[in-house]
């Protein structure tokens, strides 16, 4: 597969998503946003899973290859719990650091807690006024794929129910497959 190439998308989310999705985060104890983290996931996944919190400290030592997250790293203040495969992890790391991602295995990541509001076209957009489709999941799984081609045919729209893909004109594409039926707010 071709590297994507991210360039700096990713420090441009982060800054992007101050805008007004997520505000500071109240001070918890490691206990708290431990619980938080493996809420995100299946417990036969969270149970054995690193638990790290949004700066990197791993709060909990685990014995899989999965790491959970009490929320989004990349969106300052999140608390939407994550839970990640190897695959999402290196596309985190590598839309922080906005560099190339590319993969040759299917990746997976939980959110069984919900997501926050986002524009489902641009994942630069951080005003839910502009026009655009945004979108706010509750419980769902994410994919990433080794090539654009595997998501032709799925739909852009996420309020078409089933399986449908985010960022799909960006480096950023993965698919996303909500666990329950969403309102369109647009």
């Amino acid at each position: 597969m071709k590297a994507l190439k991210i360039s700096n998308i990713g420090t441009a989310l982060a800054i992007a998503a101050t805008g007004g999705l997520a505000g500071a985060a109240i001070a918890e104890s490691n206990d708290e946003k431990i619980a938080r983290a493996m809420s995100a996931a299946p417990a036969d996944i969270s149970a054995n899973a690193t638990i790290m919190d949004v700066d990197g400290t791993i709060l909990k030592e685990g014995s899989n290859d999965w790491v959970c997250l009490p929320g989004v790293g990349l969106i300052p203040g999140d608390t939407h719990p994550m839970c990640n495969d190897p695959v999402w992890m290196k596309w985190m790391a590598s839309v922080a650091a906005g560099t190339d991602f590319s993969t040759d295995v299917v990746g997976f990541s939980y959110m069984l807690q919900g997501d926050a509001l986002v524009n489902n076209d641009n994942p630069m957009a951080t005003d839910p006024n502009d026009g655009g489709v945004w979108v706010q999941d509750g419980p769902h799984l994410m994919m990433l794929f080794p090539n654009m081609e595997m998501l032709a045919d799925l739909p852009r729209d996420p309020f078409a129910g089933g399986p449908y893909v985010m960022w799909g004109e960006t480096p950023l594409a993965h698919v996303m497959a909500p666990i329950e039926a969403k309102e369109d707010t647009n």
